[in-house]
């Protein structure tokens, strides 16, 4: 009876054992069979700016460019076919660069400016800007017709008229001479670049040439000759010189030309 008893224990022992193997490796199983742990993310990109003037500029100008980067980026360059070389220069807080260039002479329009570099984990940077560029030269203002005077006649006597005209792109005109009563002439325009006016010989004035000078937009632009024959005095006949065959030399005198006293 005890060695049946035996039996039965040691029977039961190695079953155990044996249920016990066949847990443990079930549950091995099952742990490798487990899903992994995921990746941890990775870092985002580093951010990179370029900036240069919003308003527009004209080839010759100095202009800035500031650059914005993580600190610790490296070979940070600005290019641009509208901008000379780019020289940056780090700012004390360390994500901040600063330069100034030279606009080239380009087309107008908008240009790109473009940054490139390596972030401090020497991942790639990159950024850009647009520059406007434009030439801001002001379109030629036409070149106004050349003034010029005219006179009704080149000569009179005192009290005669004078039709003055003067053709001008300016807003008024007038016209001066002593040879003329008042010695100035005002002159009308009719709206489309043409002043007329008419000037009186003036009663005392000289036989002799007078300047006739014309204005235009208050600058004097031409002057132009007038002759005068003035009037005799009432009473007086004027002196008419001797042919040579009416000379008269009396004795003991000089020929002068002039009829003797007496005559």
């Amino acid at each position: 009876m005890r060695k049946a008893r035996t039996v039965r224990t040691l029977s039961a022992i190695a079953l155990a054992s044996t249920l016990a193997v066949a847990g443990g490796a079930a549950t091995t199983a099952f742990a490798a069979g487990a899903p992994s742990p995921s990746p941890s993310t990775s870092a985002p990109a580093a951010k990179a700016s370029v900036t240069v003037p919003s308003s527009p500029v004209k080839p010759g100008d100095a202009v800035s460019v500031t650059v914005t980067a993580p600190a610790g980026s490296k070979n940070l360059t600005v290019s641009s076919a509208a901008l000379g070389p780019v020289t940056l220069a780090p700012g004390k807080d360390g994500t901040t660069w600063t330069g100034t260039a030279t606009v080239a002479a380009v087309k107008d329009g908008g240009h790109g400016v473009t940054l490139t570099g390596s972030g401090p984990d020497g991942a790639a940077l990159r950024a850009a800007a647009e520059l406007t560029v434009t030439t801001g030269s002001p379109k030629p203002k036409p070149t106004p017709a050349s003034s010029t005077l005219r006179l009704s006649t080149d000569f009179g006597r005192p009290g005669d008229k004078v039709v003055i005209t003067v053709r001008s792109s300016e807003r008024e005109a007038y016209a001066k001479s002593a040879a003329f009563t008042g010695g100035r002439v005002d002159l009308k325009g009719d709206g489309k670049g043409t002043f007329t006016g008419t000037a009186t010989v003036a009663n005392d004035v000289k036989t002799g040439s007078y300047g006739v000078e014309a204005f235009a937009g208050g600058r004097a632009f031409d002057t132009v000759k007038f002759s005068v024959e003035a009037k005799a005095a009432p009473g007086v006949k004027p002196v008419k010189p001797l042919t040579p065959g009416e000379h008269k030399t009396p004795k003991g005198s000089v020929n002068t030309g002039q009829a003797p006293a007496d005559a």
